[in-house]
Order: structure tokens, then sequence, then C-alpha cells
């Protein structure tokens, strides 16, 4: 979403880079290495659909192959176009060596809008696309591994991955070809929810550190908070659902496309999804005040904002309004670089989208390693693990006869404790890790240096370190 006086999202992401690379002793060469997109591809492909063919036009780019293979989404939408893939690129490889995933950054879309085609059409314009890439190796197991992003989901990466598998028949890892895909495909356990409980458990990570929660003029924990979200798509969703049912936060304000709902006491959330789904939109949801002008909203009086939607949401026409002390950017790029530095100087704090949104990537990493060991996590130590506690458990009830007195273990809490780590445990376990480990990188130089103003700066220093020392480990 481009404005007058105000770059575009590629601009934006290249002004931010270029912000904190000042502040590093890298040769200008290498800089400038690492900033540019590697590649680009375009490619324009008919389909015969209702009796004529049809003109589709898709990116895939490649920003930074210092590690391979490259990770990042396909996204339908009409907005698609080159400048917004490489941006996009640009991000993923950032967010990649960040949080310590080990794939260089790429992304890809189609300029399309999937509401318009049914589901047989749809299949048909997704298989022709990715037989574009795969015959590229811009789809491939260990060179290009695309996911879900905006307008894509499970279904059309099942299709993809089918696809490779009918062109590559040999490739005993075909599965890994794509990551997304349903569970019953190659997928992994808690995929989809993914980058929500990341959003979730930045804002946990964020609110243990009683320094963090000062900084952004807030006290206590997320319970009782006032979060308002920006799109309750998938990713909007699953934050606003983990928040308010396992951190006690209120939903008071959701932005759909057809405008907004509030509700000071707090929404429900499967209420407002399964509305949105029978009717299209928020309007007309009962037990909220409806608004229109759902950006208006933006602006509104929260603790907590997250925009989970679009670029360029929180822009240099509105950054001035908005009130909330803590913004996560759930979203790619929702606040631009005008509007980041507006917010900053009003001491408004930014946990940035290239590592509030890494939950998606990371659990994609997992569902590739899965893919390649062709084995699910926990099937070879869960019921060991539940045997050895079982064990503990009741050499600890047996003490009893030692001691001289009758006493038991509850049986809650032998049920949570004898239980073994099945995949989606570890899933979730791997992903709280990872985004623990990478806040606490960030925060070592949001608070150790005087430079470095803000968590945004931060995260583009961490991840510009980790790209510099994999190349000069290649030699580059």
């Amino acid at each position: 979403m481009s404005r007058a006086n105000e770059p575009s999202f590629r601009e934006s992401v290249d002004l931010m880079y270029n912000r904190a690379v000042e502040l590093i002793e890298l040769p200008p060469g290498l800089k400038e290495k690492i900033r540019i997109c590697d590649s680009s591809y375009t490619t324009s492909f008919g389909v015969q659909l209702r009796g004529e063919i049809r003109t589709f036009t898709g990116y895939r780019a490649v920003h930074s192959d210092h590690m391979e293979p490259v990770k990042g989404g396909i996204r339908y939408a009409n907005s698609v176009n080159q400048n917004e893939v490489e941006a996009l690129a640009a991000l993923m490889t950032y967010k990649c060596a960040l949080v310590d995933v080990p794939f260089g950054g790429s992304k890809g879309g189609l300029c399309i809008n999937p509401r318009e085609y049914d589901e047989h059409e749809l299949e048909l314009i997704t298989r022709r696309f990715a037989s574009e890439l795969i015959k590229r190796d811009l789809i491939n197991p260990s060179q290009n591994v695309p996911a879900p992003d905006m307008g894509t989901g499970e279904k059309e990466m099942a299709w993809i991955a089918d696809q490779y598998s009918r062109m590559n028949t040999t490739d005993i890892n075909s599965r890994a070809c794509v990551t997304g895909k349903p569970i019953n495909f190659g997928g992994i356990a808690g995929r989809v929810e993914a980058t929500g409980r990341g959003v979730q458990y930045a804002l946990r990570e964020f609110f243990r550190e009683p320094k963090d929660i000062a900084k952004a003029g807030l006290s206590g924990t997320l319970e009782g908070k006032r979060v308002i979200v920006q799109g309750l798509g998938n990713v909007g969703y699953h934050a606003a659902k983990f928040l308010r049912e396992e951190d006690g936060a209120l939903i008071t304000g959701i932005i759909e496309r057809d405008g907004a709902i509030y509700n000071e006491s707090g929404l429900n959330i499967e209420d407002v999804r399964n509305w949105i789904m029978e009717n299209d939109g928020v309007s007309g949801f009962p037990g909220a005040t409806y608004s229109e002008n759902g950006a208006a909203l933006l602006e509104a009086d929260c603790d907590i904002l997250i925009p989970a939607a679009l670029e360029g949401v929180i822009n240099i026409d509105n950054a001035k309004n908005v009130k909330a002390p803590l913004i996560i950017e759930a979203a790619n790029g929702p606040v631009t670089a005008n509007a980041d530095k507006i917010l900053s100087e009003k001491g408004c704090i930014i946990i940035p989208d290239m590592y509030a949104n890494a939950g998606g990537v990371t659990v994609s990493y997992f569902e590739w390693v899965k893919n390649l060991t062709h084995m699910r996590f926990g099937r070879m130590q869960r019921r060991e693990q539940e045997a050895h506690n079982e064990l503990v458990v009741k050499e600890l009830e047996g003490l009893s006869d030692i001691v001289g007195d009758q006493w038991t273990l509850s049986e809650t809490f032998k049920q949570k404790y004898m239980k073994g780590a099945g995949e989606l445990e570890l899933v979730r376990s791997g992903l709280d890790d990872t985004m623990r480990g990478a806040l606490a990188s960030m925060r070592a130089l949001w608070y150790e240096q005087e430079n470095v103003s803000d968590l945004r700066m931060a995260a583009y220093l961490v991840s510009i370190g980790k790209i510099a020392a994999s190349y000069a480990a290649k030699g580059v």
C-alpha cells in the first residue's frame, strides 16, 4: 500500500535494513549483497476454465541463498506484484536468521482472487502454477520450499506436493517440497495454528520481563489486557483465541474487511469467527458496536494492538493517532517505515514482524525435518517416557510406607505428569523455546547498546550478523 510522501512496502524494508546495517562494521559489498534480492521469476500461464483460456501471472523471488533450501509462502491475492514478493522474501531471510531456522528467504505469489473460483478451478490453477515453478527448481525439497500465506492453506499445499510427486516420481523426499500440508498428507500437528501461537508465545515472553513491560508503560500480566485484532484470518483468529482462552486477555475489538466491532467487556472469538463465516463479515454481529470504518478502530484505546492482515495499515496518515502502547506485528509489514518512526518517538513499543510472526516458518521447519526423516515426532520416545514417569510416581507414593504416613499424589497431577509428549506437545515446546531464545537475543542488544533504540533495530542487527557470518563461512 503506497501513499504520497511514503515509501512502498519494499522501500520500507530496505529503509529499515539500511538503518540497522549502518551500525555493523561490514564491507560495503557484503552489506549490499545481503540487502538485494538474488533472483525473481515471473511466469504467465494459461488455464482452460469455463470454456476459455484464462491467463494468470505468478511470481517466485529468492532473496538470499546463504542457506538452502530457501523458504517462504505463496499468497493468492489481486494485489500480488513483484515488488511485494521481493520485500516479503527479504523479510523471510531476516526472519529465518533471527529464529535460527536454517533456511534462506524466498516468497511467491499468484495475482488472483481465490474467492472468484470454485475448488476444482483453484486446483487446476494451482497445479499449473506449481508445474511452472517445479520445472525451474523453484519448488524442490533441497532448494526451495513454499508454504501457505494469505489466500492459501493446507488444500493448496497438498495439490502442490502431489504435483511435485507426479513430476518427480523417484524422489523419496517429495513430501518435503512444501510445508503446511494436511496431517494425513505429510503435515505436522500444530502447523495451522503456528503463526498465531507464535504471536501468543512472543507476548508471553515479553510479559515475563518486567523491564519490557515497563518500557511499554504497562504492568502485570496478559490477564485482563485489552486487545484489538485487525484481521481475523488464520493468524489473527488463533492469536486472539489463545490469548483469550489461555492467558485471560480481553479481545475488545476486531477489524475485518467490511468494518469493525467493539465491546469493552470482550468478544467471544469463536462466535465472531462463526459469524464471519456465515455472513462474510462482522456487520450485524450481536452484542457489539459495529462501525463501517474499520480502520478507525486502529486508533482506539487499548493495551495491545495486533495488526494481522495486510502491510501498511499503520502509516503516516494514522500513526500519530494510534493509542496502543504495545503493537505486535502478526502480519508482514503492517507498520510503514515512516509510521515506525512516529510511533517510536511517541514511546510505543513495537514487537516486529520478523520475530512476531516467525511461528509459521519455525513449525514449517519442524515439518520439513519430519518429512526428511519419515518419522513422526514422539513416536520413538513417548511410551518410554510415560513408563519412566509412572515409575517415579509409584516410587513417590511408596514412600508413605517408609515415613509412616498415608498420602498419595492427586489424580490430576498423575495424569499430567505421566502423559508422554506427542507430536503436538513437542511442536509447541520447540516453538516456545524458539520464541524465547529469539527475544532474548534481541533484548541483549536493546538493553546493552545505546544506539539500539527499539526491538526492530535489534531484530535486524541479530539477523544481519548471522547472515554475514554464514556468508563468511562460505567464503563470500
